[in-house]
């Protein structure tokens, strides 16, 4: 057999969520709450300021991003220049694989020598009229 249902239970109310925080710890020299973020959503830019060692960072925005994400682009921004950095201290091969000239399609001439058509197994040159 079923329960009876009480009548004198209330609607519960809409649970409130919690803001998003506005203060985070600085990346670079590990304050708690020293890294303060403001949004300038008008302007479509977000600013992230380190009250400690004064680190500042200035991103993109839209409407619907919130302090949060500006932090995030930084951490982001952060990891990136760590990995450039990382790479560019890497082994002197990785470095000279590299470090050749590129050559862009501007700076190509038409000349015959300087055709380079990959003519394989399978691959018929193109008939040239001359």
């Amino acid at each position: 057999m079923g329960k009876r249902k009480k009548s004198s239970r209330k609607p519960q109310g809409k649970k409130k969520a919690d803001p998003l925080p506005t203060v985070f710890t600085c990346l670079f020299c590990n304050h708690e709450k020293s890294v303060t973020v403001r949004m300038e959503k008008k302007l479509g830019y977000g600013t992230l300021e380190c009250k400690v060692c004064g680190q500042k960072f200035q991103c993109g925005i839209n409407y619907l991003s919130g302090p949060v994400d500006v932090y995030s682009e930084w951490v982001d921004a952060a990891d990136a220049v760590a990995k450039e950095d990382n790479v560019g201290s890497g082994s002197a091969s990785g470095m000279a694989h590299r470090s050749g000239p590129k050559q862009t399609a501007a700076g190509r001439s038409d000349d015959d020598e300087d055709d380079r058509r990959y003519e394989g197994e399978g691959i018929v040159g193109d008939d040239e009229e001359d």
